[in-house]
């Protein structure tokens, strides 16, 4: 296990690798095993409406994802500050606050779900077509929100440790795991969605008894511990307060899923559904790579932020922006060269293929960007700064590109311009000059999202000293 103290004294381009290749590869396995259901599920014969089903499924789960960043990923940045500090005791606390607010958080969304799963559906953008298949992924889905949460939440704690290769690991097992299951639930035992959701939560479910065995064990520097389960209100709220910021990134994810499930139903139908979710899965491939770079370089900064070690923070940094900024770029190109192969994976129906294929060179045109975006928020969160993080969050998607979504196909889309871009996909959609004004809306609002943060956080860098 990486000792802590390494966080301050280590080669930073070494202690970086060390730590950013378990949680890439942790963030890959992850796309993986967020993509494997909608691949199997692709691939059934009422595949576009199982995937457009899955569709309106995702912004529930990106909920349960934003509450767990709330009450978990929001703490894990503050204890590695209070390890640099020296105040062990401290750390642990906030571990344990974390734990229990997941715990309740769990429960409560959990009964929320279940009880009010259909007419969240049909506002997320079900119809008659795909709500009862809907309702028969997330039901079953809910039943592990708790495993879920307390996996993410706390697995954030192990990589804060400085010990990535144990939180990749916590990954790596529940998605193998899900690989191997899914082909049995959804086709073996003919339980279509249903399947698929059943073998997502006995993953997670596995996946979170590892990760409280090691934190309980003696290889983990911070241990949950029983004399700190009452929550205590000022560390309870300091975790809220710097989990607000990814919080709203993911719930306004969920906000963005909606706005493109409702504006896409509406231009091109069912299809358009379909679509939306094929992209989101294959925009992971760009996200969560960068995630595990910034994942990686959290606990460097958090550690030596804490211990004043300024010098070492910015470095960090540099290291980190180049690398994923570099990333970026390459993956946008590979993707859109590659357009119809990647969607090929998802579907094998050609006019779904042919239009997603068309939709996604569009909605990666500022892909590349999205590296310094990522890098300048998270690294507010690991140095924490909360009212930042939260502003850059809230700027990107809802300033930014909601109102986008729904104002650029009255601005331009129909005009000529628009139009000749969708004509070759003109007989699939009516309305292809607005399809491709609410697509559009996403490299806009990447590309000056990423200058207004990268500007805050470079203002902020000079002031460190």
């Amino acid at each position: 296990m990486m000792q802590t103290e390494q966080l301050a004294t280590k080669n930073i381009r070494q202690l970086l690798l060390e730590l950013a290749i378990p949680s890439i590869i942790a963030q890959l396995v992850n796309v993986a095993y967020n993509m494997v259901d909608r691949i199997y599920i692709g691939q059934l014969a009422n595949g576009t409406k199982a995937m457009a089903a899955l569709s309106v499924t995702l912004p529930i789960i990106t909920f349960i994802t934003a509450f767990t960043q709330l009450f978990g990923i929001g703490g894990a940045p503050i204890a590695a500050i209070r390890l640099g500090e020296g105040n062990k005791e401290e750390a642990e606390r906030t571990m344990m606050n974390s734990f229990v607010l997941l715990l309740l958080g769990g429960f409560i969304l959990t009964i929320i779900i279940l009880l009010f799963q259909k007419p969240l559906l049909y506002m997320f953008g079900a119809n008659k077509e795909t709500i009862h298949l809907g309702s028969s992924y997330i039901t079953i889905y809910a039943l592990g929100t708790i495993f879920v949460m307390i996996t993410l939440g706390m697995n954030a704690y192990i990589n804060t440790q400085g010990n990535a290769r144990m939180g990749m690991m916590t990954v790596l097992i529940g998605a193998i795991l899900n690989i191997v299951l899914d082909p049995i639930f959804i086709f073996q035992f003919h339980m279509g969605v249903a399947g698929a959701a059943l073998a997502t939560i006995i993953s997670q479910s596995v996946s979170c008894f590892w990760v409280m065995l090691f934190l309980l064990s003696s290889k983990s520097t911070l241990h949950l511990r029983k004399k700190y389960i009452h929550l205590k209100y000022k560390t309870s709220l300091a975790i809220m307060a710097l989990g607000i910021s990814p919080f709203t990134m993911s719930a306004t994810e969920s906000l963005l899923q909606i706005s493109f499930n409702n504006s896409l139903k509406l231009y091109a139908g069912t299809i358009g559904v379909a679509a939306m979710a094929i992209l989101v899965s294959l925009w992971q491939f760009i996200m969560l790579p960068l995630q595990g770079l910034c994942q990686g370089a959290q606990p460097i900064m958090s550690y030596n932020y804490g211990a004043k070690n300024y010098q070492r923070v910015k470095d960090t940094f540099k290291l980190c922006l180049g690398l994923c900024v570099g990333f970026g770029l390459v993956a946008q190109v590979i993707m859109m060269i590659f357009a119809k192969t990647f969607v090929s994976i998802f579907s094998s129906n050609p006019s779904t293929i042919h239009f997603t294929s068309w939709a996604l060179r569009i909605y990666l045109m500022g892909a590349g960007l999205f590296g310094a975006q990522i890098t300048c928020q998270q690294s507010f969160m690991a140095l924490n700064q909360p009212k930042i993080s939260l502003l850059m969050a809230v700027t990107r998607k809802i300033i930014l590109l909601i109102p986008m979504i729904y104002i650029l196909p009255h601005v331009i889309g129909g005009t000529p311009f628009a139009l000749n871009m969708s004509h070759s996909i003109a007989s699939l959609v009516n309305n292809g000059g607005k399809t491709f004004s609410v697509l559009l809306a996403e490299p806009i609002s990447d590309i000056l999202a990423a200058t207004i943060t990268t500007t805050m956080f470079m203002r902020f860098y000079k002031k460190m000293d």
